[in-house]
């Protein structure tokens, strides 16, 4: 009872006056943060993953042998894993984000040594759900509308294998730290600083070689550092890419680790071999030796019983030499190709004939998609990649102004838009030339407003057409790192996708030159009824050329006529631009829309359309608007400029001769027609 009543007193009375109570309520206190502390000190360790919990999603798996397989070659698509459960990244007092440390063991393989599309991600994200994310350039990670949002409190190491330009990419084979975007807040070439030299050593990500890279923050001095070396090699002392940046509200406090990774037109494949991860201390070393197997390259190993037979079949193999150097000479032969050495930058758009060859069957008529003034386009699918393409085969005979030529061509080869067909590459034999586009299964919107046999496309559908072929033209006029002009815009050149989307093709007479400078083109060449008053005068083709053009193609799309065609019974040639702008002039415009649609449109749409035709199909170049503007007048954020086509009422457009007629070219097919002018006067 006594002692009872003392620790009664003691507990009134307290230590220097302070109540006791309150000594041991502070006490409870830091030993509950103590304890809070400690128990976010986590760290994890994957040597594989067969038997792990790690989440999968998309085309993510783990093999039978333990590895994580982000892609498995499907195209387009996008694979995702997650460790399973949340981290606490805050410290608990000050909310700042903890140090953390992460390293894993990845490899890439595609259809080729140093070609992949795309990338690997390692990721820290507040949320597993990321269904939104797009394929492709985006990596999995994030989408166009969500790119570099500060919402979405991601932060990501890339390991990117395609240059993007509209993600500012600066290469093919790059590390960046991504912060909420994915236009890298800094980036390097892919490589590690020797600790002996400090000499820098470059590094192939799509190798298929496995690498290892290490991922550091810390929390104190607010620094991110990457690191990447071979296998089997220590972690280099200096890191590949280093920053200043406090991720305290990049970061949320619960946020999921894993990895991310996309593939584009290419059979690739992501691999993630071992993982560590470490809260507030190192993450664990890896055992690399004990890291599954990645699968084997190329054909099996000899076995001892061909080497034992090998001695006895020499004689056999005597005998049928002259046999096989008839079929060596005959391979060589039918698979001959044309190689410069000036063609060596080039490798990587380059095709072989032999492949292009066994894709279209040795380009059988059953694949012939259409015959144009410049060569035969053929469907074929792709031996390794499963790939469906469209094969161009182009006759040339000149060799001056190839070396350009073909520079363009891989050039245009990195353009990315979704309403412009891919040009994937091309392949060179003695008096031929090859282009590979992406397939477009529907061939050219020429064949649905003119020939009869084809369903008829509502306004609708070409509607969307016009807008996606205004935007491939903008993207191609301002947005991309180089102006580029088409010079052959026209239905025939636009092909439609699965989905009925216009992409705008055949590139085969594009001119390429750098923002803020003059083309020097001094040759006529296009479609003619396409073809601006000023191109005939002064051979130089510009933007406000494609622009002309573009109007010529908004009247055909609405009209469902041809620019120029010769009428039963009459000498001159019926002239689409001046029909539509007599019915300007008589206010009667909606009776020029195709009757095929049977009154079935939106007559706002349609008389917008026809009115900016006339428009952008205006004889002098400084009266058509640019493609952004035209894209602001379709996607109805301004006004469309009544005032100028008051002045054409008024007889202040020359009509006529001005618009350039001429004889109709013959019809082109699918993937338009391509002049290969070799003359130097592109």
């Amino acid at each position: 009872m006594k002692s009872f009543h003392s620790f009664h007193v003691l507990t009134m009375l307290g230590v220097n006056g302070i109540p006791f109570k309150l000594i041991l309520f502070g006490l409870f206190l830091c030993l509950h943060f103590a304890s809070l502390t400690a128990g976010d000190d986590h760290q994890f360790i994957y040597p594989g993953f067969a038997g792990s919990d790690i989440i999968v999603k998309g085309l993510a798996e783990v093999t039978p042998n333990g590895l994580l397989h982000m892609t498995n070659g499907s195209t387009q698509l996008k694979g995702q894993a997650f460790h399973p459960t949340p981290l606490n990244f805050h410290e608990p007092l000050n909310g700042t984000v903890r140090s953390f440390s992460t390293s894993f063991v990845f490899a890439i393989r595609s259809i080729a040594p140093g070609v992949s599309a795309h990338g690997l991600t390692f990721f820290i994200s507040p949320t597993k759900n990321m269904s939104s994310a797009f394929s492709n350039q985006f990596l999995g990670l994030l989408s166009k509308s969500k790119n570099g949002n500060s919402s979405n409190h991601i932060f990501a190491v890339e390991l990117d294998t395609v240059l993007s330009s509209d993600l500012l990419d600066k290469d093919d084979n790059h590390v960046g730290i991504d912060i909420n975007d994915l236009r890298s807040v800094k980036a390097h070439y892919a490589g590690y600083y020797d600790d002996m030299s400090g000499n820098f050593h470059n590094l192939t990500l799509a190798s298929f070689e496995a690498m290892q890279v290490w991922v550091d923050y810390d929390g104190g001095r607010k620094q991110i550092s990457v690191t990447l070396a071979p296998l089997q090699m220590a972690k280099p002392r200096k890191p590949l890419v280093s920053i200043t940046y406090d991720l305290s509200g990049v970061i949320k406090e619960k946020s999921y680790v894993g990895f991310s990774s996309s593939t584009g037109i290419l059979d690739s494949h992501h691999y993630v071999l071992g993982w560590s991860f470490g809260m507030n201390q190192p993450a664990p070393a890896i055992n690399t030796s004990k890291l599954p197997k990645l699968p084997r390259i190329g054909p099996k190993p000899r076995s001892k019983l061909l080497e034992i037979v090998l001695p006895v079949a020499s004689a056999t193999l005597v005998l049928a030499l002259v046999t096989v150097i008839f079929l060596v000479m005959r391979r060589k032969i039918r698979y001959a190709e044309l190689r410069e050495d000036w063609e060596v930058e080039f490798g990587p758009h380059r095709f072989s004939y032999k492949d292009l060859f066994h894709a279209t069957e040795g380009f059988k008529n059953k694949h012939l998609l259409g015959i144009g003034g410049f060569g035969r386009v053929y469907k074929g699918v792709l031996r390794k990649s499963k790939s469906e393409v469209a094969v161009k085969r182009v006759s040339h005979e000149s060799r001056q102004g190839m070396k350009e030529f073909i520079a363009e061509i891989v050039s245009m080869g990195r353009l990315r838009h979704k309403n412009i067909v891919q040009l994937l590459g091309y392949c060179r034999r003695k008096g031929e030339l090859l282009l590979v586009y992406d397939y477009m299964p529907n061939a050219s919107l020429d064949k649905y407003l003119h020939d009869n046999t084809m369903q008829t496309l509502d306004w609708a559908q070409r509607f969307r057409i016009i807008q996606g072929v205004a935007s491939g033209l903008l993207y191609l006029h301002e947005d991309w790192e180089q102006v580029v002009i088409h010079r052959d815009i026209k239905a025939s050149n636009v092909l439609l996708d699965g989905d009925m989307n216009g992409r705008l093709g055949d590139f085969g007479l594009a001119r390429l030159y750098d923002h803020g400078t003059d083309p020097q083109t001094t040759h006529v060449v296009g479609t003619m009824g396409y073809i601006a008053p000023e191109l005939t005068r002064t051979g130089r083709a510009s933007t406000l050329t494609d622009v002309f053009a573009f109007g010529v193609f908004l009247l055909e799309v609405t009209c469902g006529r041809r620019p120029i065609s010769q009428q039963d019974g009459q000498d001159n040639p019926f002239m689409l631009v001046d029909w539509v702008l007599d019915h300007w002039q008589k206010e009667s415009l909606p009776n020029a829309v195709d009757t095929r649609l049977l009154d079935n449109y939106n007559v706002d749409e349609a008389c917008l359309a026809l009115k900016l035709g006339l428009l952008c199909s205006h004889p002098l170049p400084i009266a058509r608007p640019n493609m952004r503007q035209v894209m602001q007048y379709l996607d109805g954020n301004a006004l469309f400029p009544e005032q100028i086509l008051e002045v054409i009422r008024d007889g202040g457009m020359d009509r006529g001769t001005n618009y350039v007629v001429s004889s109709p070219a013959p019809s082109s097919t699918s993937y338009g027609t391509m002049s290969v002018d070799l003359s130097g006067g592109r």
